[in-house]
């Protein structure tokens, strides 16, 4: 089967980053020099298409594109990816470089190495994959190649002569980074005559095709007409088209090793779809299936409600659409006495949530009510198990567990030298532990501290950008459990058990949280004709309490002096109104008021 580039013309690689250090900007220039976009087309970060990224000047998706241009007088095909730079997104950068053979590290000349950059040339060297340093933004003036050459060395021990140089904004030195990717990142692997072996690294739902399967081809070949088994969901589809991006969909005949296309076979049940499955042929001989991806591990779980309740099941195929997009979201049914049935969604970070609750808004036109986010606990039960609950509401009652165990995050921290004593006492403030203290250069310096995830999933990094003249990055490890003195802290409203409000926290903080919980709440619920008693409590232990005084009318007014028995008779009839009241009125709970309970620094 011929196919216009043999695998020793292939070049598959990444451009990864921290945030804002360029990636996009690096990408349109390679799209311009290799002629895949004409002047007319120009514009700034054309590979983020959604409007969400071009809104919010960030890459949430990482983008496949197939480009072809001459270097050394060999025309070379280049399939490069895209990545986000927000540690939430961290996942999407994982799966990217599991379909490369090497990666472009870029570094900004002016901002030097930062904590994404660190972890993401991590992921990059633990897969033994070829990694080159590039420094971006050399037009600034305060560009600082020398000592950025140091941290390099000193934080990822990579050479400092192996490092190049260019401005993604200006395009100067960026052909030159074409010539090193041919030079430096080896071929794709694989027999161009074995079984087929593909494997899928992303997908999306298509309204009028069904649903559009990414892959890397790393075995064999596939043609238009082939029929196709996906072995981990065990379908099968006719292939109708293939194509590649550049950067628009470009149909093809087929696709070789090495190569990354899209396949489309009107597929319509997701199910059948899985990021990180091996594609093999129908008829042919049985392959081994290729490793596929990790499970991502949640970080943080909140639940998700339809504002009207018959919107359940528009709500279960909007997330499942979503899932087959973006792999990191988990979701499983839950309900609520407050809210109804809906769904306790598992993301990466608090800024995934935000995403994926307006991608839910915009992209199916759902209406939806958020709880407020929680981390993963694991409970040691009386009889030896171990369960891990999502939410308060899951903690089993006292007397069936011995400990609580939290996630506790290794959490690296970059800062300049002056900010040390500031975060140092924002650490300890959230009952972090000092681990170690590197300097990189002079005047920067990495903190290394052990801190539990749930201290720092709200506003710690804010706490960090505030405190460092936003000049502070962090990046955290995969959480481990350790055992803590936890406790649940119930809200009631009106004596009822407001479940979505339960809260787990240290019991040293208890009386602090919920007091300052009790206080946000009393101004965000509505007054009503009767007083609403608020309580936080601990077992049966009532720990803060404030009260919602009553909307009440002056019945006495019309009294005009004469027996005080006739204005005791009528506050007497007014009281046991409130109370007749009281018993049967129900306390509507406002969104605002879930949202209350997110902020800890009250």
């Amino acid at each position: 089967m011929s196919f216009s580039f043999p695998p020793e013309r292939i070049r598959n690689f990444s451009i990864i980053a921290h945030i804002d250090h360029g990636k996009s900007t690096l990408a349109d220039r390679f799209l311009e020099i290799t002629g895949a976009i004409s002047e007319r087309e120009r514009k700034n970060q054309i590979l983020d298409s959604m409007d969400l990224e071009r809104e919010r000047g960030i890459t949430i998706k990482a983008s496949a594109v197939s480009l072809t241009h001459e270097v050394n007088g060999e025309e070379y095909l280049f399939n490069l990816i895209d990545t986000p730079g927000h540690v939430d997104f961290a996942y999407e950068v994982e799966k990217s470089l599991q379909a490369c053979e090497g990666a472009v590290l870029l570094i900004d000349a002016a901002q030097g190495i930062q904590a994404q950059t660190v972890a993401n040339a991590m992921l990059a060297l633990e897969q033994n994959m070829t990694v080159i340093p590039v420094f971006n933004k050399m037009d600034l003036p305060h560009a600082r190649p020398e000592e950025i050459k140091d941290e390099l060395e000193n934080t990822l021990l990579l050479d400092r002569d192996s490092t190049l140089q260019c401005s993604a904004k200006t395009g100067e030195g960026v052909e030159e980074i074409l010539q090193h990717v041919v030079r430096d990142i080896p071929p794709p692997e694989g027999d161009p005559n074995a079984p087929l072996r593909a494997l899928i690294f992303d997908a999306r739902y298509d309204e009028y095709r069904g649903i559009v399967v990414y892959l890397r081809i790393m075995d064999g070949s596939i043609r238009k007409g082939d029929w196709v088994h996906m072995i981990g969901a065990g379908a099968e589809y006719e292939t109708i088209e293939l194509g590649k991006f550049s950067p628009g969909p470009v149909v093809h005949p087929g696709l070789t090793v090495g190569e990354t296309g899209y396949l489309i076979s009107n597929i319509k049940r997701l199910e059948d779809v899985r990021v990180g499955d091996t594609v093999t042929l129908r008829k042919g001989e049985p392959v081994e299936p290729l490793v596929g991806y990790r499970e991502p591990q949640p970080m943080v779980w909140c639940g998700i409600y339809p504002t009207s309740s018959g919107d359940f099941e528009n709500l279960r195929s909007a997330l499942k659409a979503l899932k087959l997009n973006d792999s990191s979201i988990l979701f499983e049914p839950e309900s609520s006495d407050a809210l109804g049935f809906g769904f306790r969604c598992g993301f990466l970070g608090l800024l995934h949530m935000e995403i994926v609750q307006e991608r839910l808004e915009r992209e199916s036109g759902m209406d939806v009510i958020q709880t407020a986010p929680t981390v993963p606990y694991q409970i040691l039960l009386t009889s030896g198990k171990t369960l891990e609950i999502h939410s308060p509401g899951a903690l089993p009652d006292p007397t069936q567990y011995t400990e609580i165990r939290e996630p506790i995050v290794t959490t690296h921290i970059l800062v300049p030298t002056e900010s040390i004593g500031p975060i140092m006492k924002l650490c300890m403030d959230r009952r972090g532990l000092f681990l170690r203290q590197e300097h990189l250069s002079a005047n920067r310096v990495m903190l290394t501290w052990d801190l539990p995830l749930a201290e720092i999933i709200y506003d710690f990094y804010d706490k960090l950008k505030s405190g460092t003249k936003g000049y502070g990055t962090m990046n955290f490890d995969e959480p481990r459990f350790e055992a803590s003195n936890l406790v649940k802290m119930r809200i009631l409203v009106n004596d009822r058990e407001a479940d979505a409000l339960s809260v787990i926290c240290h019991a040293n903080a208890a009386q602090r949280r919920g007091r300052a919980v009790l206080k946000k709440l009393r101004k965000e619920i509505p007054r009503h004709q009767f007083k609403i008693p608020l309580q936080a409590a601990v077992g049966g232990k009532i720990m803060a309490r404030e009260n919602i005084s009553a909307l009440s009318k002056n019945v006495t007014a019309k009294c005009y002096g004469g027996d005080i028995t006739r204005k005791r008779k009528l506050l007497e009839k007014q009281k046991e109104g409130k109370k007749r009241m009281k018993s049967i009125g129900n306390v509507e709970v406002p969104q605002k008021a879930f949202l209350a309970v997110l902020t800890t620094d009250e």
